[in-house]
C-alpha cells in the first residue's frame, strides 16, 4: 500500500499484491488496485483492471504536462462517480 496523491478534496493509495503463486500468470496476473477517497462527499471507490490501468496511464500523462493541484483533482474527480462506498474510521 503506498499513498500517491493527498489533496484537500482527494487521497489516492495504490494497492500491489502479488498473483497466486499457484496459478499461471496468463490465468491470473497480478492483483490490485487504485483506492479513491473523496474527502468531501466521505466516499471511496477501489477500481482494478482496465479501469485502473485507464487511471494509471491517465496520471502519467497529466503528470507530463505540469499539472496544478487542481487539475490533478478534476481528474481524479471523474473515477469517483461509481464511488458509494461510506468512509468509515475504525
Amino acid at each position: 500500500m503506498q499513498l500517491l496523491y493527498n489533496s484537500e478534496s482527494f487521497a489516492v493509495v495504490q494497492f500491489d499484491l502479488p498473483a497466486d503463486p499457484t496459478r499461471a500468470a496468463a490465468l491470473e496476473p497480478a492483483l490490485g488496485g487504485f483506492e479513491i477517497v473523496d474527502k468531501f462527499a466521505r466516499r471511496e471507490v477501489f477500481i482494478q483492471g482496465a479501469l485502473a490501468e485507464r487511471f494509471r496511464a491517465g496520471v502519467q500523462s497529466l503528470a507530463e504536462s505540469g499539472p496544478s493541484e487542481d487539475q490533478f483533482d478534476d481528474f481524479i474527480a471523474g473515477f469517483t462517480e461509481s464511488a458509494l462506498q461510506p468512509v468509515v474510521l475504525h
